[in-house]
């Protein structure tokens, strides 16, 4: 049976749990009103996992909450219009109030301190730029800079007896360094010392301070599990160099802590007493899990999950055995759950002989396997991956008979820091060339129909492809792209573009060869339809990239379609945007690639 685009938009999902102190209820985040909003449901008793309720009404989404540890009031974080400068907002009693009140600037949350009476937090108050730390005590005090210092920064985690904070200064989206920043003195010791580049990431202080768990790829290709004394520096590694562990978290009594492991894109759960010895595990389903929150007695876990065929949830886990169940049941609006397509991991060879992972939905088209027409979607990042969650668009293409190839080309996390290293700067190409690997493969199963598809760097490697290799393209999707990496970096928000610069390369160094691959500059290749979605308000990939493919595509005769959302950021996050242009996105696939 088929169901109209709407129809999928509109499946609900819950996420980011977060316990009151008394354990008895978890708010989290959904969008059944259009946009993320906060939501709280009993956690326990006769009406656990009942009918929730909601605390937040905005027409903005919310992008992140957390209850105090020990006071029934919560902080949430939003911005306006997507324009990523969020504000903290405190909920006490269904009263609200704007803890930050400089909507110029960008605020990142630390979390409360343990006795609840602070909180900690990153923001670019003094220009705009630099990410200095904060603490401040709410409601009614005043932000206090504890750390002013040049670059960008966000805080790790506080220590147990709130005398000082884990502060991470990021050099880049893949290298870091941990400090310790005494609140008294305000001096700040690094912790971290490393050669070349290195995450430090996931970090929790134990209970008596002496030393901290963390994910790291320092001595490394994976990030892997690692236990950091604070006073010798030293780190004790407990999970191997395999995979990528993406997420650790201590309980509070230092009794569990728990490790994720992305592995091929689907998560193993690794189960270890507070001293990091391995325990059993639990038995959890098959997806992708994360945003782990103990309870506050630290015998229940609280997750989301997700996969292919679920849409994301809320669960719960009772320590340390326990059979996960789930809190939230988000709607599939009215599609049955079983008309929900699973991916397959395949490999594709490339140009260097390196084997590609990616995931490979086809269609139960009742014909020939691999005639299909398929839309070939890439991720962002670059620093991303391609993994099997639930994606109601791709369900809706596959429900339509479009087959969906996701690649993680050479560039992609998830695989390694060697891997993620392979497209930096001059190598930037070889990334695009393994996109016209990835059609040549899908030619060769019988997909002649092929369309490329993506968001953000995906939408430059949208641009690349049409330019680098027109002939191999049926029609592509730019979403929020860039076409220009000189303008990109000129016009940017400032404090990304030192973030940016040691993957893409910089204006100083790079220009030229910069300006040599940016599509702008070759859109007269571009010979296949093109739509190009873009939010007027976004700050890493300003609108003027859409502005001039588009101007250059039609200068040139092209074929260019142009959606601009004026109350949008870098992507479509309402409701009423997305169901306006994934319905054109579609029509424009079906105009050029025809019906499945």
């Amino acid at each position: 049976m088929s169901y109209e685009f709407a129809r999928y938009l509109k499946i609900r999902t819950a996420h980011g749990a977060t316990w009151s102190p008394d354990g008895r209820r978890v708010a989290f985040l959904t969008d059944i009103t259009g946009v993320p909003q906060v939501w709280e449901v009993a956690a326990s008793g006769p009406n656990t996992g009942g009918w929730p309720e909601q605390l937040t009404f905005h027409e903005e989404r919310v992008s992140g909450v957390e209850y105090s540890p020990v006071q029934d009031r919560i902080l949430f974080s939003m911005d306006a219009g997507g324009n990523e400068r969020t504000q903290l907002f405190l909920l006490t009693d269904g009263e609200e109030r704007d803890l930050t009140r400089a909507s110029d600037a960008i605020h990142y949350f630390g979390g409360f301190s343990p006795d609840g009476g602070r909180i900690a937090y990153t923001a670019t108050r003094r220009n705009g730029t630099d990410f200095d730390v904060f603490v401040q005590d709410p409601p009614d005090g005043e932000p206090e800079t504890v750390w002013e210092v040049s670059g960008y920064h966000t805080v790790a985690d506080w220590s147990p007896d709130g005398s000082f904070l884990i502060a991470s200064r990021h050099h880049s989206n893949l290298d870091n360094d941990l400090y310790r920043l005494d609140l008294e003195s305000g001096e700040a010791v690094l912790l971290t010392a490393h050669e070349g580049d290195a995450r430090f990431q996931s970090v929790h202080v134990t209970p008596d301070a002496a030393s901290a768990y963390l994910a790291t790829d320092a001595g490394g290709d994976a990030l892997r599990l690692a236990r950091l004394d604070l006073s010798s520096l030293d780190f004790t590694y407990l999970t191997p160099d395999d995979w990528d562990v993406e997420e650790v978290k201590l309980s509070k009594d230092g009794r569990y802590l728990v490790a994720s492991r992305n592995v091929d894109g689907y998560t193993e759960i690794r189960l270890f007493n507070g001293r990091g010895s391995r325990m059993p595990g639990p038995q959890l389903p098959e997806g992708i899990l994360g945003g782990f929150e103990f309870s506050p007695d630290s015998k229940r876990l609280a997750f989301t999950l997700t996969a292919p065929d679920r849409n994301p949830d809320v669960w719960l886990l009772d320590l340390p055995d326990g059979e996960p169940r789930r809190l939230t049941r988000s709607s599939t609006a009215g599609i049955p759950p079983r008309t929900f397509w699973r991916p397959r991991l395949v490999r594709y060879p490339t140009f260097d002989g390196r084997e590609i992972p990616a995931l490979l939905h086809e269609p139960d088209t009742g014909t020939t396997p691999g005639g299909a027409p398929v839309i070939v979607n890439v991720h962002g990042g670059p620093e991303g991956q391609s993994r099997p969650g639930f994606a109601p668009v791709t369900q809706y293409l596959l429900n339509r008979g479009y087959a969906v190839f996701s690649p993680n080309v050479r560039g992609s996390t998830g695989y390694g820091k060697e891997y993620t290293h392979l497209d930096d700067v001059e190598l930037r190409m070889d990334s695009v060339r393994d996109l016209a690997h990835a059609a040549h493969w899908l030619r060769e199963r019988g997909h002649e129909r092929v369309a490329v598809m993506g968001g953000s760097y995906g939408g430059f490697m949208v641009l690349a492809a049409l330019t680098e290799y027109p002939d191999l393209w049926s029609a592509g999707v730019d979403i929020v792209g860039i076409a220009n990496f000189v303008t990109f970096l000129e016009n940017t928000g400032s404090y990304r573009r030192a973030l940016r610069e040691p993957e893409y390369g910089s204006l100083e160094k790079n220009r030229e060869f910069l300006e040599s691959i940016s599509p702008i500059h070759k859109a007269e290749k571009i010979t296949a339809p093109l739509m190009v979605i873009h939010g007027k308000n976004d700050p890493r990939v300003p609108v003027g990239e859409a502005e001039q493919i588009v101007e250059r595509v039609r200068a040139n005769g092209g074929a260019v379609e142009y959606l601009l959302y004026e109350d949008e950021g870098h992507g479509l996050a309402k409701l009423k945007n997305r169901l306006d242009a994934y319905p054109r996105i579609a029509a424009f696939l079906n105009e050029h690639l025809g019906d499945g």
